[in-house]
């Protein structure tokens, strides 16, 4: 049994990841700036409230005796990356620092939850790990979020090399699943179409992503906290099936039972230059097999029928608000 704690272990990945953990034995103390009482609290896991931000609070959670560290915690969400630029700078590169010093104060590992956000707008997919970043100007929020991840990962290298701290990255693509805020693709579509209302999709849903279901994505997490042959090394986590974001609504629609008109969808001008959105973003996930024997596993079909399933049994989900921007 290990000890370990999970920053933003009460939000949508990091739900999945203690519940996963608490399962398999470990000693699970989730840290997390909100509750989301409604997430639930696995047997072995236990909640304590606090911001990444404060390292006092922090220092109480990452003491001698942890084992590992995941380090979810961040503010995620193109609702959040337009109108809360500085939350989402400040979260990501000065909570990340206060993680990486503490965990290297009590030798304990740290997993860093990073993005393929970080690879921009970089045309030749798909992405490996050592892929370039080419992003646009910084007077777009819409790379701020890429910006401060970049930044984090470079804290836990620069941590790595000069202080010899156990730590991986990890980049997600694309999760989805149970208990995700209606503000992401699937968790939108999927929380408009159970309540009969017709999709948002941009640019007509030419742009492509490989969705990762979330167990998939916990299983590689783990696996790269446990696993010492992860140590020093980043990690791409998604699924290789590239996939046409209208054809993942459409799907939806299929799964749901609901009837809509695809002839009038938005095209996301009313953003200006704020948000830029990329046209294909697909992992080349060789690494992960090679080095962790992971790989996504969880078809699509199959995991927007679970997400869809999962919403439907839990009415409170329904009655979030649709936070994504039209």
């Amino acid at each position: 049994m290990a000890t370990v704690v999970v920053t933003g272990g009460r939000g949508f990945l990091g739900s999945h990841l203690v519940q996963r953990l608490a399962e398999s034995g470990d000693d699970v103390i989730a840290f997390d700036s909100h509750d989301h009482a409604e997430h639930g609290r696995p047997e072995g896991s236990r909640h304590v409230t606090g911001d990444v931000r404060d390292r006092d609070r922090l220092a109480e959670v990452i003491t001698d005796g942890v084992d590992t560290v995941y380090h979810l915690a961040a503010v995620v969400g193109v609702d959040h990356y337009l109108g809360r630029p500085l939350d989402v700078i400040d979260v990501n590169v000065a909570g990340t620092r206060n993680v990486l010093d503490l965990a290297a104060r009590v030798g304990a590992k740290v997993v860093f939850a990073s993005t393929s956000e970080v690879y921009g707008k970089n045309p030749d997919v798909p992405w490996t790990e050592e892929a370039e970043r080419v992003l646009g100007s910084t007077a777009a929020d819409r790379w701020g979020y890429s910006s401060s991840k970049a930044l984090a990962e470079h804290f836990v290298f620069a941590f790595i090399r000069q202080h010899g701290l156990r730590a991986s990255i990890v980049r997600y693509f694309n999760l989805y699943g149970p208990r995700q805020r209606p503000a992401f693709l699937v968790s939108r579509s999927v929380h408009r179409a159970l309540r009969g209302l017709a999709p948002v999709v941009y640019d007509q849903g030419r742009q492509t992503r490989s969705f990762t279901f979330v167990e998939d994505a916990v299983e590689a997490t783990v696996s790269i906290g446990r696993d010492p042959a992860a140590d020093g090394e980043c990690f791409n986590v998604g699924s290789s099936e590239e996939v046409p974001i209208r054809h993942v609504v459409e799907l939806i629609i299929e799964l749901t039972g609901l009837d809509v008109d695809f002839s009038h969808l938005a095209t996301g001008e009313q953003f200006g230059n704020a948000y830029q959105d990329m046209v294909r973003r697909v992992p080349d996930t060789g690494k992960a097999r090679s080095v962790l024997g992971w790989s996504s596993s969880t078809g699509l079909r199959e995991g927007l029928g679970r997400t869809i399933d999962w919403a439907r049994a839990n009415p409170w989900w329904l009655q979030q608000p649709d936070s994504a921007p039209d």
